[in-house]
């Protein structure tokens, strides 16, 4: 169980899960607002979407095992503890219920043509673990392209059918804010990816791979991530000054400056000077940390929201 939890990569899945409740329900939940999916359809769709992405996780595993042997000797499940032929029953199975809660959630909202987005998400991700992975930036683009489509299926299946013409104002509000934070979520995921490349390199190489510092060399890639961070601080700072600060919400000024803004900044001073794959991991894990805090700032925003209502 243990390597099964290890190969689903348990901890991103529970990252996965608790960003989409806590935009429910610590969001969603607390405006005056119809809402389409009952709660334990909800919970089906945070499966869902949990199901796709495991199988991900699997078929990634199953299609790096050379790789990681290189890179990550110590994560290396499939065809150590898991058979490679077990490991395929298990994306299967995965990817299987996955798309089919989608079919059922998308007949429940009667948009039966938005099972199209499951199938989607799952071919992709079959598809970047096959070929994508080893292109130049499409596979980092791709991923972080996914993980933002978690944010955006929750207006989907949860606003959208809910929309009509009285209350169309406010849906489109609260439906741009999950736009805000699935680009949020893309700009942070995409540059960890291209972290983890930097990072990675050595096991790439060796593969064939054809990532951005392989191509142009780790010095330069350093430098490309080094500017592409100042586009979250830029969209954070923005978004307090608009938002947040002109709003006098004091309490969610705090903590963006101190738990989304200040790790940001870190960041970028870092990666200037990172140079070993220890550097690269622990701002890999910055980025991580910084995304769990932006999610929890929707809860921040929301409950600062009513008090001061």
């Amino acid at each position: 169980m243990l390597n099964l939890l290890k190969l689903i990569r348990y901890q991103n899945l529970l990252m996965l899960a608790f960003m989409q409740l806590i935009f429910r329900y610590g969001f969603l939940k607390l405006q005056n607002v119809p809402l389409s999916l009952a709660d334990w359809q909800y919970v089906l769709l945070v499966c869902s979407t949990v199901c796709i992405a495991a199988g991900g996780y699997i078929i990634n595993g199953i299609f790096d095992q050379e790789t990681d042997s290189e890179n990550r000797p110590d994560s290396v499940i499939v065809g150590k503890y898991i058979t490679e032929s077990k490991a395929y029953n298990l994306y299967v199975a995965f990817t299987f219920a996955g798309v089919a809660i989608g079919f059922y959630l998308s007949n429940v909202i009667e948009r039966p043509n938005f099972a199209i987005v499951f199938i989607l998400i799952a071919s992709t991700l079959y598809l970047y673990a096959t070929s994508l992975k080893q292109s130049l930036l499409i596979g980092n683009i791709i991923i972080a392209l996914l993980l933002s489509t978690s944010v955006l299926i929750i207006g989907l299946f949860d606003l959208l059918p809910a929309t009509y013409d009285g209350n169309q104002a406010i849906m489109g509000l609260l439906f741009g804010i999950l736009i805000d934070f699935a680009v949020f979520t893309f700009i942070i995921n995409l540059i960890r990816e291209i972290v983890k490349d930097i990072e990675d390199i050595n096991g790439d190489l060796s593969q064939g791979m054809s990532t951005l510092p392989i191509v142009i060399g780790v010095q330069k890639a350093t430098k490309v991530v080094f500017a592409l961070s100042f586009i979250p601080i830029i969209c954070v700072f923005y978004y307090l000054k608009v938002y947040i600060f002109d709003g006098n919400l004091m309490l969610s000024s705090i903590y963006g400056l101190v738990f989304i803004a200040s790790p940001l900044l870190y960041f970028t001073v870092k990666i200037w000077s990172a140079k070993e794959p220890n550097d690269f991991h622990h701002l890999s894990t910055i980025l991580k940390w910084i995304m769990f805090f932006g999610i929890l700032s929707i809860l921040v925003i929301s409950l600062n929201m009513k008090h001061n209502a």
